[in-house]
């Protein structure tokens, strides 16, 4: 299956957008107030000479607009400058237009009066005004290169989950700031600038459907900030979401991410820029906009800075200007995708398909909201062992209809589908697939147990489930022993599971088999793991909540379920080009259009070590061209080499 890889194609010379969001640190958002120009050139310079192509620029709401009717025409011209300085730079912005949120404080306009942004119709004509008014000042230097119509406003426009507005209402809004920018003449992409944090992303409505606004908008634009408790799946949090936000087939543009290095340590800065850069490529982002260009030392009496004063060090520079770990993190990416023509590369394709049940993002009648956190964690989970195993996989949405050309299915932890996939699912095994699920009882009371029809007849069981009544794990390990070979994994060896989970989901799913092949046992001789075959083809059910159990359990990868999947993926006759025994190095290839291949070794581990890949080809350095044979990876490093 063809992954999702889509590329922005406005202005060539800024692509692909490596950049930062930018204040400068002589006022951050009251920048505009205590412009200096020389200040501003000197920041822009700092960051070109590190390969920076681009920034996000922001329109302080209250300022540029301070009248109902008005520009603050002096701002204006300070921006204009602002522009001139991007092109004497070599580099392009992209301006926001309402900017009333920024770094955990919300500023109005002072004639906002409490109007509603997205439903009091004056108030909606007030904003596509001001957006149409700056297009036209605008939208013909050649330092513009994209719009963004809002930094964050599920955060602004209604905070958060507090009284959401409706899809419907958010997509009419939308709408009409989308047409304002066009009908004011503006031909550069445009976004929405809300954090893709909307249902298909995140589970949760708060009203912006990436689904519901594509037809306005030309690409998606994560903000990840969320954190874990397993370093190796917060490693991999940007590129899973980053994943989910192309639900549109849109380019996908990491438009916020970054550290207060109040927060974390300098290396640490750097391990957690290093890692989300590379593996968000690798989860199909084609643009990068660090958070953000500088730190605000000299602003600290100012709000947002002195309530919230960690937000004063998420700068890529100090507050001097001097570049700090992050900054040489980004050098060296903006290093290799110059090395690997990045434009003209997309990802690898895929034979894997990792499943997205539509209940993550469909209101259903009386399903329960509460289900879907189990959800994405569980995904989320799935996604990370994946990486380890190198395998690599595509996202298919229950809700659009799966994909028809996957060799392996995954199902992690997935006790909800519909009618139309379990249907889907059985005839892809009779056609040659495999389908693997691991049974979950689910983390609330009601409904207990698998949501779906014909469990017994897909995967040649029968279950023993008592109504109502989960049947509880009470080992705090699986030890899941095989009793037959199974792929690489031999009779006689055995995978170690954490086991945890609430009362409701930590629970197994007893069965007897009824045509099924048991292949693993559980440490009392119960099954763990069938295999039935179907047609050409096969479904695989484990009896475990696997990926949820790891899910729920802090700072547990490696764990070893990546066994498992890379024992999937040869029965299934799953391409894996480039593998790494060891599950703390990933691997993945990205081809470009001339037919090179190149490959990405991605460390999860905090020591330097060496490893040899295995690969469909020989490996070799890029610039020289040297054959490669054992990579040394620094902690929490990142290789690339060519694939031939």
């Amino acid at each position: 299956m063809r992954r999702h890889s889509a590329h922005l194609t406005h202005d060539p010379a800024v692509l692909p957008w490596l950049g930062a969001n930018f204040w400068s640190r002589t006022g951050g958002p009251l920048m505009w107030r205590d412009y200096d120009p020389a200040t501003v050139r000197d920041e822009l310079r700092v960051l070109r000479d590190h390969g920076l192509t681009m920034t996000r620029s922001f329109f302080y709401w209250p300022d540029f607009h301070p009248e109902p009717h008005r520009v603050d025409e002096e701002l204006c011209a300070r921006f204009a400058d602002f522009l001139d300085a991007h092109t004497a730079t070599g580099m392009a912005t992209v301006p926001t237009f309402i900017v009333g949120h920024m770094s955990g404080e919300n500023w109005d306009p002072a004639w906002r009066g409490g109007r509603d942004l997205y439903e009091d119709v004056w108030m909606v004509g007030r904003q596509s005004w001001f957006v149409a008014q700056m297009t036209r000042r605008f939208k013909d230097h050649p330092a513009v290169t994209g719009w963004l119509i809002t930094n964050e406003m599920p955060g602004y426009g209604r905070i958060y989950q507090v009284d959401p507005p409706s899809r419907e209402v958010v997509t009419a809004w939308a709408q009409a700031m989308c047409n304002a920018v066009r009908a004011a003449g503006g031909t550069q992409p445009v976004s929405l600038g809300d954090g893709a944090w909307g249902i298909e992303v995140t589970g949760r409505d708060n009203g912006f459907s990436l689904r519901e606004t594509a037809e306005y908008v030309d690409f998606v634009g994560p903000h990840v900030y969320r954190s874990d408790t397993d370093r190796v799946r917060q490693h991999h949090r940007a590129a899973f979401e980053c994943e989910l936000a192309a639900v549109t087939g849109q380019p996908v543009v990491l438009e916020e991410f970054g550290v207060s290095t109040d927060t974390v340590s300098a290396d640490n800065a750097a391990a957690y820029y290093r890692q989300t850069l590379h593996n968000s490529l690798l989860g199909g982002a084609t643009g990068w906009m660090a958070w953000n260009n500088t730190d605000y030392d000299d602003l600290w009496e100012r709000s947002p800075y002195d309530h919230h004063p960690f937000e004063m060090h998420f700068g890529i520079t100090d507050h001097t200007g001097a570049p700090k770990a992050p900054l040489r993190e980004l050098a060296a990416f903006a290093d290799t995708l110059r090395a690997v023509d990045f434009a003209r590369c997309r990802r690898a394709d895929a034979d894997a398909a990792l499943v997205v049940p539509a209940f993550l993002e469909r209101d259903y009648p009386y399903s329960r909201p509460a289900d879907r956190p189990l959800i994405f964690t569980s995904l989320q989970q799935s996604y990370t062992a994946t990486r380890a195993a190198d395998l690599p996989v595509g996202l298919t949405r229950e809700a659009d209809g799966l994909t028809e050309d996957a060799a392996l299915y995954l199902l992690p932890s997935t006790r909800q589908f519909t009618t139309r996939t379990r249907r889907t699912l059985a005839r892809r095994a009779e056609q040659g697939a495999t389908v693997y699920l691991s049974f979950c009882s689910g983390e609330h009371p009601g409904t207990r147990g698998p949501w779906f029809d014909g469990l017994d007849q897909l995967f040649g069981v029968e279950h023993q489930l008592s109504y109502g009544v989960a049947e509880p794990i009470t080992d705090d390990v699986l030890e899941m022993t095989f009793t037959r070979d199974f792929g690489p994994l031999a009779a006689g060896e055995v995978l170690r599971f954490p086991v945890a989970g609430n009362e409701d989901s930590r629970a197994y799913l007893p069965v007897v088999p009824r045509g099924a092949e048991v292949v693993a046992v559980d440490a009392h001789g119960r099954p763990a793991l069938l295999v039935h075959r179907a047609g050409r083809g096969r479904t695989v059910l484990a009896t475990y909540p696997l990926e949820h159990m790891a899910a729920r359990t802090p700072r547990v990868n490696p764990e070893d379920t990546h066994r498992l999947y890379a024992a999937l993926a040869e029965v299934a006759g799953v391409r894996r080009t480039v593998t790494v025994e060891d599950p703390r190095v990933g691997a993945d290839v990205v081809v470009h259009e001339d037919g090179r291949r190149f490959v990405w070794l991605v460390s999860q581990c905090d020591e330097e070590h060496t490893v040899r890949p295995a690969a469909d080809g020989t490996l070799h350095e890029i610039g020289s061209g040297d054959p490669v044979r054992s990579v040394t990876l620094a902690p929490w490093g990142v290789r690339v080499l060519e694939l031939r």
